[in-house]
């Protein structure tokens, strides 16, 4: 048994080791950072969080990032609800064939995508808004929430829902009401994943607006004078914030949605 625990406890320590090195970059000037090795901040240093949260280039990232992550993860289960309930309630022609037509769009690179959404949102208006990148994140996040879902939605009984409807609830209401928290775990593992991917997806951020996203800002640091490890750190430490609260929120519904072999 202990050697079970030591064995976890060396593995959470080396899965831990990039992230504290991070860290400690971020609280370290440049020049200690290239000239030497050291465990810990000699010369503890704010500037790099300073220069983040004061220079709007560099918070208006976060912002940008966080309005069309949280778009898009609302859009993408909200469509993926419907279509994940129809592949697991009905059968019909090509059903399993659209099923895996649906995967292969999540398989598909984003630079396959990038063109013709560029030239249809320059046509109809969209171009540099948050909008437009939800919209085409949707192309490879609905595809993965409805896999999920249907996961989830194929393990609860369908006499649940004949019930229902002889106790005369309309589907809206039974599905809201009654089916919703059934497969909560389920929405929530999908909301976290269509988060995620969203949250770290560069190439169409960055080619469908001006307002760069902070995973596109991060490759700026690169100037004449070298590369800024610190001000690099720092954000990467601050684009680690947001990933981790959405699991610990969800953390119980991931390790259900492990349990039940879907995800």
């Amino acid at each position: 048994m202990r050697t079970k625990h030591f064995i976890l406890a060396f593995y959470l320590l080396f899965m831990l080791i990039p992230i504290y090195w991070l860290v400690n970059m971020s609280f370290k000037t440049n020049a200690e950072i290239t000239q030497q090795l050291t465990l810990w901040p000699e010369n503890f240093t704010l500037a790099n969080y300073t220069v983040i949260f004061t220079d709007p280039a560099w918070y208006m990232g976060y912002v940008h990032s966080i309005q069309y992550v949280a778009m898009n993860t609302v859009l993408s289960v909200a469509f993926a609800l419907p279509a994940a309930y129809a592949f697991s309630r009905y059968r019909f022609l090509g059903d399993k064939h659209l099923f895996f037509w649906l995967l292969t769009n999540r398989m598909a690179p984003p630079a396959v995508f990038a063109l013709p959404f560029f030239n249809l949102y320059s046509a109809v208006g969209l171009f540099d808004t948050p909008l437009a990148i939800a919209l085409a994140h949707c192309i490879f996040n609905i595809p993965l929430a409805v896999w999920i879902l249907e996961g989830f939605m194929s393990g609860v009984p369908r006499e649940i829902d004949e019930t229902a409807y002889i106790d005369g609830y309309s589907f809206p209401r039974f599905f809201v009401k009654i089916f919703m928290p059934l497969i909560a775990p389920g929405i929530g593992v999908a909301a976290f994943f269509c988060f995620m991917f969203s949250w770290v997806e560069l190439l169409l951020g960055r080619t469908l607006t001006n307002n760069m996203p902070i995973s596109s800002i991060m490759t700026r640091t690169a100037s004449a004078a070298g590369m800024d490890w610190g001000l690099l750190a720092a954000a990467g430490v601050l684009t680690i914030i947001p990933g981790a609260l959405v699991i610990w929120f969800v953390r119980n519904y991931i390790a259900k949605g492990f349990a039940l072999g879907r995800v």
